[in-house]
Parts: C-alpha cells; sequence; structure tokens
C-alpha cells in the first residue's frame, strides 16, 4: 500500500502518511496487539481443564501460568528492543508473530506438562518483540497531541484480545475430541489425520492449534503492507535527534526521568493485579457460580474484555479532552479509575445474582484498564524517539516481571492458603489440604468432597480480593507521576 506523506519539515504538525494510512495502520497495528493477548489469554480461558488435565493446585497453576512467560518476555524484550530501534521495525513486528503463533500452537500438541511449559516460553519470547516496535511506529505516525487516543486505541487490542480468546477458546475447549475429527472429515482432510484417535484429543488442544496457525497470516499483511515511517517524523525538528541511540544512551535519559520510573511502578502493580485476576477470572466463575467452561467465556469472559475494551478506550479519550485544562491528566486519570475499581471489584466477588455480578465486574474492568493507553504514552512521551522502543521495552520488562511473573503466583498462592485455613476449620481439619482435594482422590467421602470444592472457592474469593488492594498502591505510583510529568516530558503536552 503506498501513501503520499508530508514533507519532513512539516511532519511534526501532520504525522507520517495521509490521514487514512495513518489510521488504517494504526487498526492493523491495534489487529496485531490483539492477535497478541489471544493467543496470551487463552491459557486463562482454558485454565479448569488444564489444571483438571495435570492434577493442580492454584499455586502450582500460577507458576505456569506467570514466571516462566515472565521471565522470558522480560530477557528477550530489550533485546529486541535495541534491535527495532535500529533496524526495520516493521519486519521485525512480522518475524516475531510468525514466531508466537506457531508456539501458540504447538502447546495444543504438547504431549507434557514440561513440554506445554516449553512452548510456553516460546510464546512469550515471539509477544516480546510487538508492543516496544509498534509504540515507535504511533509515535511517528502521529502528533504528539493525537498520541493519547491513538495509543489508547492500539491498546484496546490488550482487552480485544481478552474477547476474542473467550468467544473462541471456550465453546472450542469445551468440544468432544471426536466432535472435531467428525468436522475434520466432513471437510476433507479426515485422511491427513488418520493416524489420530480424536477420542483422546482434549478441546483445549483444539483451542490452541485453531487460535495460534491464523497468525501467520497477519504476519505476512504486516510485511506487505505497513511503511517504515522515518524515525522522529511527527516530532519537532528540532527535537528529533537522527543518530543511533546504544542502551546506555537510553538509560541516561531514563534516569533523569521519574515521571517514567512511578508510571512503571504503577502500571507494574496494577498489571500484578491484572495478571492475577485474569488466570483465575474462568476458574471463579466456575467454582464458585457453577458455570462451564464455554458459559464462562461467553457469558463473562468476552462481555467484561469487552468493558475493558472501552475502559482503554474511553482512558485514552477522556485524557485528551482534559489535558488543555490539566496537563497531567494522562497521569491522574487513570489514578482515579484504580481507586475506583477498588470497591467495585470486592463487591462483585462477592455478590452471587449473575447480573448483578456482571455489572459490577464490567464498572471495576473499565475503571481498571483506563490505564493502559497512559504508560505507553508517557513511557514514550518522556525520551527522544530513537529511545522510545527501548523505554517501552524497559517497561514491559518491569511489567512483565512483576505483573505475568508474580501476579497469577501470589493469587494462587494465597488462595491455597486461604482454601487451607477453610479446611482446617472444617469437620476434617489434618485430614484434607489442597492437594488431596485437588487430586481428586477416590478415598474422599462425598461430605468431605463438598468441603473441599467450597473451600476451593471460597480461598479463591478471598485471594482475588486482597490481591485487588494492591490498585491502591498502583493509584499512588501513578498521582507521583503526575507530579514531574510537566518537566519530564519531551513532547508539548497541550499541542
Amino acid at each position: 500500500m503506498q501513501t503520499s506523506p508530508e514533507t519532513s519539515a512539516d511532519g511534526h504538525l501532520t504525522g507520517f502518511g495521509s490521514p487514512g494510512y495513518r489510521h488504517y495502520v494504526l487498526l492493523l497495528l491495534m489487529l496485531v496487539y490483539t492477535l497478541n493477548f489471544i493467543d496470551r489469554t487463552l491459557i486463562a480461558v482454558v485454565a479448569q481443564p488444564i489444571i483438571d488435565s495435570f492434577g493442580l493446585t492454584d499455586g502450582q497453576w500460577g507458576l505456569l501460568y506467570g514466571p516462566p512467560f515472565a521471565i522470558f518476555y522480560a530477557l528477550m524484550g530489550l533485546p529486541i528492543a535495541l534491535w527495532a530501534d535500529r533496524a526495520n521495525r516493521v519486519k521485525v513486528i512480522a518475524l516475531c508473530i510468525v514466531l508466537w503463533s506457531l508456539m501458540t500452537a504447538l502447546c495444543g500438541l504438547a504431549a507434557s506438562f514440561l513440554a506445554l511449559l516449553a512452548f510456553r516460553v516460546g510464546v512469550a519470547i515471539g509477544e516480546a518483540g510487538c508492543t516496544p516496535p509498534a509504540n515507535s511506529i504511533i509515535g511517528d505516525y502521529f502528533i504528539a497531541r493525537k498520541r493519547a487516543t491513538a495509543l489508547g486505541i492500539y491498546s484496546m487490542g490488550v482487552t480485544l484480545g481478552g474477547v476474542l480468546a473467550n468467544l473462541f477458546g471456550g465453546p472450542l475447549a469445551q468440544m468432544q475430541g471426536a466432535d472435531v475429527g467428525t468436522w475434520v472429515d466432513s471437510v476433507g482432510f479426515g485422511s491427513l489425520f488418520s493416524w489420530l484417535d480424536w477420542s483422546l484429543v482434549e478441546g483445549w488442544r483444539v483451542a490452541f492449534v485453531v487460535v495460534g496457525l491464523p497468525g501467520v497470516l497477519v504476519a505476512l499483511w504486516v510485511f506487505m503492507t505497513i511503511q517504515e515511517p522515518p524515525r522522529g517524523y511527527a516530532d519537532p525538528p528540532d527535537s528529533a535527534p537522527q543518530d543511533a541511540h546504544g542502551w546506555l544512551s537510553a538509560f541516561h535519559e531514563l534516569k533523569h526521568k521519574p515521571t517514567f520510573w512511578w508510571m512503571t511502578a504503577g502500571a507494574s502493580m496494577v498489571a500484578f493485579v491484572g495478571y492475577g485476576l485474569i488466570s483465575f477470572q474462568a476458574p471463579f466463575l466456575q467454582r464458585e457460580h457453577g458455570l462451564g467452561v464455554r458459559d464462562a467465556a461467553i457469558q463473562f469472559g468476552a462481555p467484561l474484555s469487552l468493558m475493558a475494551a472501552l475502559g482503554t478506550f474511553m482512558g485514552g479519550y477522556i485524557t485528551e479532552k482534559l489535558t488543555p485544562y490539566s496537563e497531567t491528566a494522562v497521569a491522574w486519570v487513570p489514578a482515579v479509575g484504580l481507586l475506583i475499581a477498588v470497591p467495585t471489584y470486592i463487591m462483585a466477588f462477592f455478590v452471587t445474582d449473575l447480573n448483578t455480578l456482571l455489572l459490577l465486574w464490567g464498572i471495576a474492568a473499565v475503571c481498571h484498564y483506563a490505564y493502559l493507553g497512559a504508560q505507553y504514552n508517557i513511557g514514550q512521551g518522556v525520551v527522544s524517539n530513537r529511545s522510545r522502543a527501548t523505554a517501552i521495552a524497559v517497561l514491559l520488562i518491569s511489567v512483565s516481571l512483576v505483573g505475568n511473573g508474580l501476579g497469577p503466583y501470589f493469587v494462587g498462592f494465597m488462595s491455597d492458603f486461604f482454601m487451607q485455613s477453610e479446611l482446617a476449620s472444617s469437620g476434617f481439619g489434618g485430614q484434607l489440604t489442597p492437594a488431596n482435594c485437588m487430586a481428586k482422590s477416590s478415598d474422599l467421602i462425598a461430605a468431605q468432597r463438598a468441603t473441599c470444592d467450597l473451600a476451593n472457592s471460597t480461598g479463591l474469593k478471598y485471594a482475588m480480593s486482597l490481591t485487588v488492594c494492591f490498585f491502591i498502591l498502583g493509584a499512588a505510583c501513578f498521582f507521583m507521576s503526575a507530579r514531574t510529568l510537566k518537566r519530564d516530558f519531551v513532547a508539548q503536552l497541550g499541542a
């Protein structure tokens, strides 16, 4: 696709390319981010079937979901970002899409727990190359005062990915292998899988393969249609250094930007809560309210992800409208949203009516996810254009390690702790533990099984409620970020 970009001298007034093409690129990058989070979130949608398949406790599930992915995402994030700050960013993104898509599909073929863990690491390595170069590209396509909305739209990929992961993953995970085999035969591909006994194939495995493979086509689409913009094109000429920065130069810029570090701390704390909640959202709905995998995904997972997407967009939109009146709105708007989300989430966890649950959880999700665009806007706004991908990578390393690395494990650990407390105070104290409850031992009598189920649900409910309280620390960090925002921003906030 060709464009007619304005001259570089006028780029800071218009951005790169025609208005139509700019928005096409933005929507395609949002699609890439959506795909990123479909593949990342799918494992949470099918959490309970995987837990049942491997007989895991909540602590073990949290360990699988969080640390391996987070560690490798963090390890690869910075070198890929440094590469993107020097290389063609479009090619970097396309290559990474292929990697994480194939690894997602391979998760469905995992023959053991360790194989699933290894493929999950592969997903992390590929996904580490998405957001830093994408943010850098958006910074060159859109002028400073348009970036809050642009990044808010891009960030909707997080929550839209959750919607699609639920819409596709939930129904697929509940399918029987024999049904899949019948469908494969009906479309003429049965001979390719004649060696496979479909009755032994679990639905969650099918979900990974079906959701993962289309990403290869998206990678080709990106490679063929997105133009690599000149670096710094949308910045004022006198503020755009043209020499490539090394990582020491990027860190030297960040070292003197307290706004960035407070924002990073706040975003990491929010991610700690967010990843913790999403990793146990489906199990909570299935345990506490008796929903199946499909119903939990369709009736709650998808609508809640849509509400979160709305919150992401509204956060960017409200910030853009308020910035002419308060130049620090990009930092304090998400802080206010987080404080509102705390009591709303907790009420949602304890109500029994499903309609009220959806309403409260939806309001909380809107307020919660208003921060997403802000973290990227601040992250790239405090450094020169040659360091944007590196700055976003540093942000995502912290978000990944603290959020994805610790959040799910914390919820799982506390769920086991509260479950153990519930079991100890029951009539079977000393006889039941989270481990033998989850093992579904045939030695358990009906009363013990009922006690296990109640404690399992209650423990998770208490753990999620406790975790949400960390939003208060996240809000405090965003408020602190606002104090130095005007001084640290490279681009003029109200321009």
